[in-house]
C-alpha cells in the first residue's frame, strides 16, 4: 500500500514518437480496436515525464475551470494508470477548498464499486494492478453522483470512447441507474480523433477533456 502523490512522479520515458501521432491522426479508416489502442498506449507511454505532468496540469485546470464541475459536490474519478493523464492537482486544490466529495472505484468481479476517498488517504493495488481504495471506506450510490471523469485509451468527436476492453465502463454507463449522469472523457489530446471504431454496447460521453480544453461531442 502507498500514499497516491499529489505533487509529481519521477518518471524516466523516452521522447514521445511526433511520427507515431500523426500516422494515427491521419487514418482516413478505422483500425481496429485492438491495433489503435496498442498504438496510442505506446504514444501515451513514450511521453517525456515533465511533458506528461505539464498536460495533466493543464487538464485538471480545465476541468475546474467548467461550470459542469464547479456545479458538481460528488465526483467520481480514478487514479492514473500506465500514463493516463493524472489529476492528482485537481484533488488537491479541491480537498483544501472543501467542496468536492471523490469517488474511486473497485474492480469486483465484472462490476465496480465506487468508494470516497481524500487525498492523501492509502490505497491498495487492485485488479490489473491499478490502484483502488479500501473496501472499508464509504460506499458511494449512483443517485449521489453529479459528474463521472472516465479514464480512456481514446475519445473521438463523436463522444465515443476507446478503453482497456473489460468493459466496465460501458456496462456501468448502460445501466438505467447511470444513464443520466453527466460523463467527460479524459485523454491527451494525440488521442481525441475524428472517429473510432465502436461496437452496438459503446456507449458515447458528454464531453472529453484534453490539455487543449473541454470539447462537447457532435453525435
Amino acid at each position: 500500500m502507498i500514499k497516491l502523490k499529489l505533487n509529481h512522479y519521477s518518471v524516466m520515458i523516452p521522447k514521445i514518437d511526433q511520427t507515431s501521432i500523426n500516422l494515427v491522426n491521419q487514418q482516413q479508416t478505422p483500425q481496429s480496436k485492438n491495433q489503435l489502442r496498442r498504438e496510442l498506449l505506446h504514444i501515451r507511454q513514450s511521453m517525456l515525464a515533465e511533458d506528461w505532468r505539464e498536460k495533466s496540469d493543464r487538464i485538471s485546470f480545465h476541468l475546474q475551470a467548467s461550470s459542469r464541475f464547479q456545479q458538481a459536490k460528488t465526483v467520481l474519478a480514478y487514479v492514473s494508470f500506465r500514463q493516463e493523464p493524472d489529476l492528482s492537482r485537481l484533488f488537491a486544490e479541491t480537498s483544501k477548498e472543501g467542496t468536492k466529495i471523490w469517488g474511486f472505484p473497485r474492480c469486483v468481479e465484472n462490476a465496480m464499486i465506487w468508494h470516497e476517498w481524500k487525498p492523501g488517504e492509502l490505497l491498495q493495488t487492485g485488479a490489473y494492478g491499478i490502484w483502488e481504495p479500501h473496501a472499508d471506506l464509504p460506499l458511494i450510490s449512483p443517485s449521489q453522483v453529479d459528474l463521472i471523469l472516465v479514464p480512456a485509451v481514446a475519445c473521438d468527436q463523436r463522444g465515443y470512447r476507446l478503453g482497456y476492453g473489460g468493459g466496465y465502463y460501458d456496462r456501468m454507463l448502460s445501466s438505467p441507474e447511470w444513464q443520466s449522469i453527466p460523463t467527460i472523457g479524459i485523454v491527451f489530446d494525440f488521442a481525441y480523433l475524428t472517429e473510432l471504431p465502436i461496437d452496438n454496447w459503446d456507449q458515447p460521453l458528454n464531453e472529453c477533456c484534453t490539455e487543449e480544453g473541454l470539447k462537447l461531442n457532435n453525435k
